[in-house]
């Protein structure tokens, strides 16, 4: 069985990150809302990207990592600029 981690934009321009092991259903659930969760207030919703992974445990570590990033790093992810995700996860301290 995959696992995916996703990676939605909301009508209001917010993304929502989440994960699955069955997209088309958890999708369905977005557009319709009948899970409520964040995106219930903010359809309809687009899904922008996945990413599967072999464990439900991989795919929840990934969503959590991906929560945690910046708006802009998650536009790097999606762009698929690998450069722009290196140079935005790196520390800097004033």
């Amino acid at each position: 069985m995959a696992f995916y981690v996703y990676l939605l934009r909301c009508s209001d321009g917010s993304y929502y990150a989440g994960h699955t092991d069955n997209i088309e259903m958890r999708m369905a659930q977005h557009q319709s809302a009948t899970v409520r969760c964040y995106t219930s207030a903010r359809l309809p919703v687009a899904l922008l990207k996945t990413e599967t992974f072999a464990t439900r445990e991989e795919a929840l570590s990934a969503e959590m990592q991906l929560k945690g990033w910046s708006r802009r790093k998650k536009e790097a992810w999606l762009a698929g600029d690998f450069e722009e995700l290196r140079r935005l996860g790196k520390k800097t301290f004033n």
